[in-house]
Parts: structure tokens; sequence; C-alpha cells
């Protein structure tokens, strides 16, 4: 379960938002009245995401989205304000706010917003992960893809870079389909005709590279794109 640090002042608003996400969000929120105290809870606790009103007594919003960041530069805020001048939502994202929602506001858009945060995470996190992936393991052959080399028991064979990118893609995707618009915007950031006809060369070399274990074959999924499948 996501645990949620809500800092609201108003404390009917703050209860009525406390009681909405964690019977539709299905979220562990914690309230918080003023500032001080929202800091004193982001300091005993660990927090998914946190939820900071701007006007409060004590320690604004602002101020305290500004210690929050001291201490995790990376959990998410949503600064919650009845101010709607352009200057104070420069504010909210300078002082490291990944979102700003303007009162009054219909808490069912909060919830998406939440959402949508998490969500949002979750990518970055799936995409770092597979940034960090370098070695694959495709039947008989290992894949450096640092080097670019593709290694069998008697053989070495260097790859390009685009072959190099085209098979950490499909090992990435290894026994599900890769798209062809996925593949062509990763590595040619473009999906035009001319670059598709380069990916085909590109996959035609690696299919002569794997050829020699019959486990490993790059298939065609017609209207799709491609599947590596190894049995």
């Amino acid at each position: 379960m996501k645990k949620i640090l809500l800092v609201e002042d108003d404390p009917n608003l703050g209860l009525l938002l406390q009681d909405y996400l964690q019977l539709k969000g299905k979220f562990d929120v914690v309230l918080c009245t003023d500032g001080e105290e929202g800091l004193r809870a982001f300091g005993k606790q660990s927090f998914d995401l946190c939820i900071l009103d701007v006007m409060m007594p004590k320690k604004d919003g602002f101020t305290l989205g500004k210690d929050i960041r001291k201490v995790n530069a990376h959990v998410p805020i949503i600064f919650a304000t009845a101010k709607t001048m352009l200057e104070d939502k420069a504010a909210a994202y300078d002082l490291g706010g990944d979102d700003y929602i303007t009162k009054p506001f219909r808490i069912e858009e909060l919830l998406l917003r939440i959402n949508a945060m998490f969500k949002r995470v979750a990518n970055k996190t799936d995409k770092n992960d597979e940034a960090a992936e370098t070695q694959f393991s495709i039947g008989q052959y290992h894949f450096d893809y640092t080097t670019q080399i593709i290694t069998d028991k008697d053989h070495q064979q260097k790859l390009s870079t685009k072959e190099a990118e085209l098979l950490r893609l499909l090992c990435l995707k290894k026994n599900t389909v890769l798209t062809r618009e996925e593949a062509l915007l990763s590595i040619w950031h473009d999906d035009n005709y001319f670059n598709g006809r380069s990916m085909d060369v590109f996959l035609s070399k690696l299919r002569k590279y794997l050829k020699a274990d019959p486990a490993v074959e790059i298939i065609n999924v017609h209207g799709k794109g491609y599947k590596l499948l190894v049995s």
C-alpha cells in the first residue's frame, strides 16, 4: 500500500481528502494540519508521495517542500493552493514540486493526478532498471551490450552500435513482441520508411549471427513487430 503525507490546515477538507484517498485510492494517508507537524511526520516515517497545502500556519507549503527536498530529493510532491498566479506555479516547480493543483478542485481530479504520478515513477524505475542491464544470455550465446560483442564457445562477433542497440531491445523483450514503432523511435528516433528499411537490414544480420543455435530465432510478428524466441 502506497503511503501518502497529506498536509492541509483546513481540518474539514483534510479529513475529507484523507477518507476519500484511503477508500477510493486504497492509500495509507497520514494527515497533518500544519507545516511543522508535516515535517516531523516526514522525518519519522517513509512516504511514497506528499500533498502539501501552500497557505498554512507555522510553516507554509513551499517552505515545507524545500525542507523535504533537503531530506529526500526524489519523493513526488504535489502542491495544492488557492493561488493561481503563474509565479506561484513556477515557485512550486522551482522548489522541486512534481505537480500543482489549484483550489477548489474535485477530489476525483486529485486522485487522477496521484495515480498518474505513481505511474510515471514506476515507468521511470523500469527504464532505469532496463538501462542498467547490459549482459544477456541468448541460448548458447552471451551478449555484452557494453562491448557490443556476441560470444559463443567457438567465436566472437563484434556488432555495430545500431546492431547492438537493436539486439538489446530484443533481449529486454525476449519471447514477447518488440513493436516496430518502439524499436525505430528508440534507436532512430523516427519511424519513417527509410529507417524501417535500414532496421530490416540489421535484423537480417542479427539472424545470421545467431543462426548456429536452432533454439534461437528472431521472427516477424505480422502487423506488430518482432520477437526474439529462445526455447
